[in-house]
């Protein structure tokens, strides 16, 4: 029998015992730069498991992966007659259907992969219970499932920008930069809400008001500085606040590259690079600080 077999519990607690005999527990949270290389580590099923969810989602339905570009699509219509038309939204807007369809894409890639990693520890507790990972490689997992999602959503976008009498430009080189600061962002908010999601149940029942609210603060379907400070005669910083919004920078940033009459302020690109390397240096730190608590109760 072992020393540690006969150890009786008057010499001192389980977890002092633990440490006098060099134990550790198995499942501890790793020192930061080891967390990332293990994540790093994990690329390859990370890369999997996101293509795997991509095609068993659809694999079920009629028409496939269409829905991924139909949505939006069905959307943009619903808010183009009620925002474009009725409510006259379209005035004063060049080219709006190319900047209506731009805002929604762009918002729907935030909107789907901040819902999804909200949603990325809880929804996958007997997967974490069994099987020893950074955690972090789920909430990742889905936004580049959705990043997967966005790359046919955004050939049928350039086509629509193309009908609708915008021509290619050098500038469309820089999409992917956009896509990828986004995504930078989208990596940091999807790791914060995967947190939060992980111990506050209710945050499920409350994200669908608060993509909404997100959704109408972002000038999605209508011109911010126009509809703030013309229309409803606000000061000029509540325009400004509007615009650094990271939703609306994004969009706004990749309507410059589309549509040529369309001017937003340069602080936009300055707030893109800021959201992105401020939300994926905050929430990988966030979520790591929590690694060893995931899949607990």
């Amino acid at each position: 029998m072992s020393q540690l077999e006969n150890a009786s519990p008057e010499s001192g607690s389980l977890a002092e015992l633990a440490k006098k005999y060099g134990l550790r527990p198995a499942i501890a949270r790793p020192r930061f730069p080891v967390y990332l290389r293990q994540l790093w580590e994990r690329r390859h099923f990370v890369l999997t498991y996101a293509t795997s969810r991509n095609v068993s989602k659809y694999s079920g339905s009629a028409l496939g992966q269409l829905w991924q570009v139909i949505t939006p699509l069905l959307n943009a219509a619903i808010y183009y007659v009620m925002f474009g038309l009725i409510l006259g939204g379209s005035k004063n807007i060049d080219n709006y259907p190319a900047f209506l369809l731009t805002g929604m894409f762009v918002f729907t890639y935030t909107q789907r992969t901040v819902t999804a990693g909200a949603k990325s520890i809880s929804g996958n507790l007997s997967l974490i219970r069994a099987l020893h990972f950074p955690r972090a490689s789920l909430p990742l997992a889905y936004t580049i499932q959705e990043l997967q999602q966005l790359v046919i959503s955004m050939g049928v976008l350039l086509v629509i920008v193309v009908i609708t009498g915008e021509l290619p430009t050098w500038f469309w080189l820089m999409i992917p930069v956009v896509l990828l600061l986004q995504t930078l962002f989208n990596i940091g908010a999807g790791l914060i809400l995967a947190r939060l999601g992980a111990s506050m149940r209710d945050l499920n029942q409350l994200l669908p008001f608060i993509m909404r609210t997100w959704l109408y603060a972002s000038g999605v379907f209508f011109a911010i500085h126009d509809k703030v400070v013309n229309s409803a005669q606000l000061p000029e910083w509540v325009a400004t606040a509007m615009y650094l919004n990271p939703a609306a920078s994004y969009i706004e940033w990749m309507r410059d590259i589309l549509i040529v009459k369309h001017t937003p302020p340069q602080m936009v690109w300055v707030s893109c690079l800021s959201w992105a390397v401020a939300a994926l240096v905050v929430g990988s730190w966030y979520f790591w600080r929590a690694e060893d608590r995931y899949g607990r109760g």
